[in-house]
């Protein structure tokens, strides 16, 4: 990013950086830092993955905060409401966040700045930038606005399938649980993820999608429609 994109995304996310370096990463994809500079550790997945725990956290701080009636099940549906892949790439777009990120040749040939999971991956990565250079109320107050937002929308009926999946088993308590990534496919740019779900040792359900998130929902899909 130049300068002048530097300035114009600060000022959408009404936060300017004290480090620079953090927003570049944020938004240097994995494809990029592999062609271009030689170094994939050097894009934003590491970023990402921090990013996507803050981002279930402060989730879940507002939620617990906001109705202190409101029961664990509906708590987690509306999380993973916000948190999932569909939203956060929206709220990347509504900060135009697919003009920013640097990507590799491939990914950019292929319609990579507007692929869900690149801006949703890059939204995450981004939270983790303002926390590591500002600390946790600017990220907070950035997902509390964005949270605002989206809860005063007309929701759409989603099935979250791996929180059914958990509310189900739970009602058993010594049954163990956890997804397995069985495989995956294809370049970066384009790769398929191929998903379990074990309940006990037993394979209950298998998915594929293009992300590790949309593959566990087929699973725990499968699954549920197997214990039902």
């Amino acid at each position: 990013m130049n300068n002048e994109q530097l300035l114009k995304l600060q000022e959408q996310l009404n936060y300017t950086f004290k480090n620079k370096t953090f927003l570049a990463q944020a938004m240097t994809h994995s494809s990029y830092a592999n062609d271009s500079m030689g170094d994939r550790s050097l894009s934003n997945e590491r970023l990402e993955f921090l990013g996507d725990s803050l981002l279930g956290m402060i989730v879940a701080l507002i939620i617990y905060s906001g109705n202190p009636l409101q029961k664990e099940g509906s708590m987690s549906r509306l999380r993973a409401e916000f948190i999932c892949e569909k939203n956060l790439a929206e709220l990347a777009i509504t900060l135009d966040l697919g003009s920013y990120i640097k990507l590799g040749k491939g990914e950019e040939n292929t319609g990579g700045r507007t692929r869900p999971s690149i801006l949703a991956d890059a939204f995450e990565a981004l939270l983790a930038a303002i926390y590591l250079d500002g600390g946790f109320e600017p990220v907070y107050d950035l997902i509390s606005s964005r949270f605002t937002l989206h809860s005063k929308k007309p929701k759409e009926k989603i099935a979250d399938y791996k929180t059914l999946l958990q509310e189900l088993i739970q009602l058993t308590p010594d049954k163990v649980y956890y997804y397995n990534l069985s495989d995956e496919r294809g370049p970066d740019h384009d790769k398929t993820f191929h998903v379990e779900v074990i309940v006990d040792d037993v394979v209950l359900g298998t998915g594929v999608g293009k992300t590790k998130k949309g593959a566990q929902q087929e699973a725990a899909k499968e699954a549920l429609e197997k214990l039902k």
